[in-house]
This record gives C-alpha cells, structure tokens and sequence, in this order.
C-alpha cells in the first residue's frame, strides 16, 4: 500500500500560500512598470527593511544564490536605489544600504503589497490577522532555533517518525 499523505498540514498550507504570494506579488510588480523586475523589488524590500545588511545575509534571506542576488544589486546601484558599503567588522564583506533615491519606488512597492495583502486576508478581522501574526512570527523564531541547533531538530524528527511507524 503506498502511504498518502494529508494536503492540509499547517506545512502544506505555508507552502502553497507562500508560493501563491509570491506569483501574486510578481504579477503586481510586473503591472505596476515601477521599473524595478519582481526579484529587484524583492531585494530592495530587504536592505529597506535591515539596513546595512551584508549582501550574504540578503542572499540568505530571499533564498536565492549570492550571484543572482549580485544581479539584483547591480541594477539598483544603476538606479541610484542602493549603495554598496564596506563592512567595518568584515574587510572582505559589502552592505547595502537604500539611498534616498529609492523611496519613492518603495512607497510605490509598500502600496502594491498592501493592496495585495488586504485582497489576500480578505474576511479577517485586525484580531485574527494579528494571531497569525504572531503564530507566523513564532514558527520563524522556532526554524532560526532549528538552523542554530540542527542536531536537536534532527534528533526531534527521528523520535517522531519511530512513533508514527509504531502508531500505524
């Protein structure tokens, strides 16, 4: 008999919304011709968020490889979007920082995403969307444990996929 598995996991779910939210954003992005690609816009989201983030770290971040990130960056610093800064602890290293040039595409990149977010949670209350908040804020602290510690989250998963066969 082969196993089936539930499509409804709170894993699953994260899976899809996210990539659902990702093709959305892209599509609003490309229609709104802010001149900037999707995954530009994405990048310069980060450094607005963590200023003077190593270029690594954005890479990391966005989940994407440094290369293509170099890509992504070179364009901005070609607008006047971002600048590249030496990292005073790390001689090897860049950060990044927005420029004053960028606010105007980033207000127009948070109006997008606002727009998309109230269509998104549409049918939620301001108390439900602030409990998923913060149960997505909580699953994010729990993976940064997991990458810090991943002997114990290995260690975790063994004892629970030994229950689930002796459970069957």
């Amino acid at each position: 008999m082969t196993v089936r598995l539930e499509a409804d996991t709170v894993g699953m779910l994260l899976t899809d919304v996210s990539r659902l939210l990702r093709s959305a954003f892209d599509r609003r992005i490309n229609a709104a011709n802010l001149g900037v690609t999707p995954g530009e816009a994405r990048a310069l989201i980060q450094v607005a968020v963590n200023q003077r983030i190593k270029q690594a770290d954005i890479a990391i971040r966005m989940g994407i490889e440094p290369m293509t990130l170099s890509t992504y960056l070179d364009r901005l610093e070609a607008l006047g979007f971002v600048e590249r800064i030496p990292d005073p602890s790390d001689r090897r290293a860049k950060n990044v920082v927005a420029t004053p040039a960028a606010d105007g595409v980033l207000l127009d990149i948070r109006t997008h995403v606002r727009a998309l977010m109230d269509e998104v949670t549409a049918g939620h209350d301001a108390a439900e969307l602030e409990i998923l908040r913060l149960s997505l804020k909580m699953m994010r602290d729990n993976l940064h444990d997991l990458d810090r510690n991943p002997a114990q989250g290995a260690a975790q998963a063994q004892g629970t996929a030994q229950a689930d066969r002796t459970s069957s």
